[in-house]
């Protein structure tokens, strides 16, 4: 029985982990989509010809220097990369619970999975 409400309490901060995570990045990016509308809601788009970001946050950095000048296109960036965060620190937050639970093939595996996470992310970067 103790089992069971030691994996229950890891299911339930899992859990809010996950809430937390969607709800913080969805307020991030409300902010920045509202800033970005004060800032270009009156202009009128040209449909005749694509045209991509115009300002590009391709790194943090570049992301963090956009917050600072208050640019809700790296506000709204910034929420995205909270929201891709968030299944990443359920992954690292899973080996913390196996690890509370002494379940060493899981922290194995579990490692394995996070490595696989941060490599793709790491090599998927423009740069």
């Amino acid at each position: 029985m103790k089992n069971y409400w030691q994996d229950k309490n890891i299911e339930v901060a899992i859990g809010n982990l996950l809430r937390w995570g969607v709800i913080l990045s969805s307020l991030i990016v409300f902010t920045g989509g509202i800033i970005y509308l004060a800032n270009t809601g009156g202009t009128v788009p040209d449909y005749k010809t694509f045209h991509g970001l115009l300002l590009p946050y391709h790194s943090f950095s570049e992301v963090l220097s956009g917050i600072k000048d208050l640019k809700g296109e790296a506000i709204i960036q910034l929420g995205v990369i909270f929201l891709i965060a968030t299944p990443v620190a359920r992954v690292a937050f899973s080996i913390i619970g196996f690890a509370w639970e002494k379940d060493i093939l899981y922290i194995f595996l579990t490692l394995i999975v996070l490595c696989i996470i941060i490599t793709s992310l790491a090599l998927g970067v423009k740069g």
